[in-house]
């Protein structure tokens, strides 16, 4: 963490994304208005001192709906990417340990679902089931894995044939051990910077979906939803479309920058590429 900090890169997002963390926890103390309370004689008010993003169509307080929108952002994008390396790890580890057959089933799996477009294929999923927030964060995690899967898999190829390995095994080590105790420690660091991106990319894909109406629906308000009531309203209420889509543009820029960070400092040699 100390490494991590003292670059400039991981330091930017570090702080980006725990400014946003900060906001989404406290919320509930900070938010001036209840997100989901209507109010018709403030029907697409201005930015002022009394509503610092203005107001919606509905009348609801815009900034004390962006907090509680971060915090469902955020939740799923955590949680999705969760699930992705979850999966991503087991299996990359089995394709990668065992080889042979088992590592050409799962590899020719990683290759068909890559042949798929992501977002269409959670627009399919999506289709056929009810749209909620739990439902989005699992049917994201179960079509991001196969990142994840190919990075454990690359590594534990590359540290298969490392003589600690080597000596861990002939002193009669079981596989589980192997695996638990030198193989997957060391495979980390990939999968850590991975996850860090992952986190935007699902947040973006979170945001489109409830864009489109099939992410987080209404009362529950998220940055994508409230994208959606400001097309709308676009020409004549440009802070419905302003602060969602720029809180989205910052939440990204800041795990990138971390991702990016990260990088630098677990490979020394990016860093001095550059």
């Amino acid at each position: 963490m100390k490494r991590a900090l003292s670059n400039p890169l991981a330091l930017s997002g570090f702080i980006i994304i725990s400014g946003i963390f900060l906001l989404a926890l406290f919320a509930p103390l900070i938010a001036p208005y209840d997100p989901d309370a209507i109010d018709v004689k403030a029907i697409l008010l201005n930015p002022s001192s009394i509503h610092l993003m203005g107001t919606d169509g509905l009348g609801r307080d815009v900034f004390s709906r962006m907090l509680f929108g971060a915090r469902i952002s955020l939740l799923v994008g955590l949680v999705a990417v969760g699930i992705a390396t979850a999966i991503g790890i087991v299996l990359g580890a089995i394709a990668g340990y065992y080889r042979g057959w088992v590592d050409v089933v799962i590899m020719r799996t990683v290759d068909v679902m890559l042949s798929i477009p992501t977002f269409f294929l959670i627009l399919a999923v999506i289709a056929f089931l009810t749209p909620s927030i739990w439902n989005i964060m699992i049917v994201i995690g179960l079509t991001s894995w196969m990142g994840v899967t190919r990075l454990v898999r690359a590594e534990f190829l590359s540290l298969r044939n490392r003589e600690f390995v080597m000596a861990s095994e002939t002193l009669g080590a079981s596989d589980k051990r192997l695996i638990f105790k030198h193989l997957l420690p060391n495979s980390m660091t990939p999968v850590i910077v991975s996850s860090v991106l992952g986190v935007a990319s699902a947040v973006l894909i979170e945001s489109g979906l409830s864009f489109l109406g099939l992410g987080v629906q209404a009362p529950q308000a998220s940055w994508g939803n409230i994208l959606t009531d400001g097309k709308e309203y676009i020409q004549f209420a440009w802070w419905l479309s302003l602060f969602p889509g720029f809180a989205i543009l910052i939440t990204v820029l800041g795990y990138n920058l971390f991702g990016e960070g990260l990088r630098d400092v677990y490979d020394p040699r990016s860093s001095k590429s550059r």
